[in-house]
């Protein structure tokens, strides 16, 4: 009878709070969306055919298979390092510190590292700068030739002579449409080319003047070079010779390009290179669930490194003295002893995923939102949407328990065999 009265109070909350609502639940499911009409598993029947929430179940599935498994590695990989360095205690300190952020400003934080653009998202902002490294993009992605202009568009995005040139007659390549804070760094005026005997010379300039006026296809005064500007000069389809426009946008080819024509390849016209749409549909569920790994390592990381921290050292070096690598070593006395904590780990975070929510609700912006969808946050969406059918948002969240149960009771089981020894 004590025992019973000391247990009641957690009984009836438990009641309450859980035995009530999952009851609930699961009778709310078989009705329909006025919770009126009983429609027996027709609830159940709508999640198989609904192509939404059946992206929702993919979705889930996959961020079973990758985030727990990933986030455990990477605990493991960082309990074993930080052993074996003297600052190891500041870098558990850091990676753990995400555990202190709610998950909506996580959510917040990587809806910002993600930004397509890269001036203000963090990983667009790396991705671009180490392409431009090796394919550095054009500074002229939108030039084009103006009205009445001696260029013509030709094929794949670049541009060529109406006419073929002549040695000793200077080549206008007049181009508009780059806005004037576009163009270079250290950019010039442009200047009219003079002409050379036996050579074909020319000039690649902004043909536009601040303020209206000027001439078109001349050089006037304030007019800005296209400097780099390359340009080939093309006899039978086939180059013959190539320059690339000064400072002034001035250039200079041999007697090789009398008669043919000048083609500015669509290389200077290539878009400037924008990253990553990590946020599009192909993408946003890995770098969701990117996100949730930083912010879940560093708790696999302290639970493995306290089971680490039990490991008896005397094994490990036993092991050594006998010609035992470190990997070795790692693999086959290390990852064993530490199982049973792993084990408790990957549980852990298999049902802490299998109701995620609020990181996909940030993170992925509405257009997307179905690409990125997941069974809680459908479970949500279908309940207290727009257009609610608290029905079927009943049977998605009784599905959402069945799959938790079979996880939780394996987790259960677990802890008695435990125990028992």
């Amino acid at each position: 009878m004590v025992a019973a009265a000391f247990l009641l109070p957690a009984l009836v909350l438990l009641g309450a709070l859980v035995v009530q609502p999952i009851g609930y639940s699961v009778y709310r499911s078989f009705f329909d969306r006025s919770g009126d009409a009983f429609v027996g598993g027709a609830n159940y029947l709508e999640i198989l055919r609904d192509d939404t929430i059946r992206t929702a179940l993919g979705n889930t599935a996959l961020w079973v298979v990758l985030a727990p498994t990933t986030a455990t590695a990477l605990g493991l990989i960082f309990a074993v390092l930080t052993e074996r360095v003297r600052w190891g205690t500041a870098f558990k300190l850091l990676v753990f510190m995400p555990m202190a952020i709610s998950m909506l400003a996580a959510g917040i934080i990587f809806r910002l590292v993600y930004d397509h653009d890269p001036d203000r998202g963090v990983a667009n902002a790396v991705w671009v700068g180490v392409h431009d490294t090796f394919a550095e993009s054009s500074a002229f992605p939108k030039a084009r030739p103006g009205r009445d202009s001696p260029l013509v568009p030709a094929d794949a995005g670049a541009f060529v002579t109406r006419d073929p040139v002549r040695a000793g007659v200077p080549v206008p390549l007049p181009l508009v449409g780059v806005a004037p804070e576009d163009l270079p760094e250290g950019t010039r005026t442009a200047r009219p080319a003079a002409a050379e005997p036996g050579k074909v010379t020319g000039t690649a300039w902004q043909d536009f003047t601040r303020g209206g006026g000027g001439r078109t296809n001349a050089v006037d005064p304030t007019e800005s070079a296209f400097a780099g500007m390359r340009i080939e000069a093309v006899k039978d389809g086939r180059v013959v010779d190539s320059a690339t426009a000064r400072a002034d946008g001035t250039f200079t080819l041999s007697e090789k390009a009398d008669g043919a024509l000048l083609r500015l390849p669509a290389s200077n016209f290539r878009e400037a290179y924008a990253g990553v749409e990590w946020l599009g549909p192909t993408l946003v569920t890995p770098a969701v669930i990117g996100a949730y790994v930083w912010m879940w390592a560093g708790f696999a990381m302290v639970l493995i490194g306290a089971g680490l921290a039990a490991v008896p050292r005397e094994l490990l070096e036993a092991a050594r003295v006998d010609g035992a690598s470190e990997w070795q070593v790692f693999r086959r006395i290390t990852v064993p002893l530490l199982a049973p904590v792993l084990a408790v780990v990957l549980v852990t975070l298999v049902i802490n995923v299998m109701k995620i929510f609020d990181l996909v609700f940030v993170i992925a912006p509405g257009a997307v939102q179905d690409d990125a969808n997941v069974l809680a946050l459908q479970l949500y969406r279908t309940s207290f949407g727009t257009d609610a059918d608290q029905g079927l948002g009943s049977a998605i969240a009784v599905l959402l328990l069945a799959l938790v149960v079979p996880v939780m009771l394996y987790n259960i089981r677990r802890l008695r065999r435990e125990g028992s020894r």
